[in-house]
This record gives C-alpha cells, structure tokens and sequence, in this order.
C-alpha cells in the first residue's frame, strides 16, 4: 500500500467517522462541547442540531476519499488531478484544525464557552486534523515534485 492510498483510507475513515460523531450522534457531541451544567439550556438543542451541518460537509468529503482509493476513477488518473485532490483534502483538515486554534489560545473552556481543546475528545480531533493535514500536503507535494 502506497503513502497515498494509506491517507486516503485515512481520509474516509476520519470523515465518516466525523458525520457519525457530528449528525448520528448529536447529543454525545453536545457532552462535549457543552459542561454538564449547561445541557439543560434551551439553547442546547439548537446547538446539537447545528454541528449535524458539520458531519453533513464531513460526509461527502469521506465518500470522495473512499471512492478514490476503491475506484480510481479516470479523472483521479492524472498527476495533476491528484495534487488538486490532496491539497483540497489538506485543506479541509486544516480548516477544521485552524478554528480550535482560537480556542486554545483564549484557554480551552472559559465558564461555559468554548470547550476543552487539549483534554478528551477535542483534543484527539484537534490532533488527527493536524496530522492529516500536514499528511495530506504531503502527499501533494510529493506528488509534485516527484513528475
């Protein structure tokens, strides 16, 4: 197995994973994000609802993935189609990185905003979305540069 096929099975399954944790398993996700004394907050349920938009976007991202490395598709054939691809992929990881480093810097959890960057979940996605991205750029670049 090539480095490129290992990312994108890695791809797919971090994305699928990211529809089910954010669409299928809404009020895990609101554990989370949420501090046990704020579940109860009215406003709770619209939050909950609100990230099944992020495992909806997280969704088709893994079909692609899993679609390209079990069909490799004719479009997928071309070097260049493939550094476009993983640039797209590295960058879908790092916008998912990008926005809890905010979070981080203002310290995680203050009161009952934000949530906990660098303990429980959070951080297992905070970490795996920087690994992939940087995985994924390199695969790109070492797309590029080896032609």
């Amino acid at each position: 197995m090539r480095l490129l096929d290992i990312v994108l099975l890695l791809n797919a399954l971090w994305f699928v994973g990211a529809f089910i944790q954010f669409s299928i398993a809404q009020t895990n996700t609101l554990k989370i994000l949420l501090p046990r004394e704020e579940r109860g907050n009215p406003i709770a349920p619209t939050l909950a609802a609100s990230v099944a938009f992020l495992g909806g976007m997280n969704l088709p991202i893994g079909l692609l993935s899993f679609y390209l490395l079990a069909a490799r598709p004719v479009f997928f054939q071309p070097l260049q189609a493939q550094i476009v691809l993983f640039l797209f992929f590295s960058a879908c990881h790092f916008s998912q990185f990008v926005y809890n480093v905010p979070v981080l810097m203002r310290g995680g959890r203050v009161g009952v905003a934000y949530w906990p960057v660098l303990k429980g979940p959070m951080l297992r996605i905070f970490v795996i979305d920087a690994g992939l991205f940087a995985a994924n750029l390199a695969v790109a670049l070492q797309l590029a540069f080896s032609s």
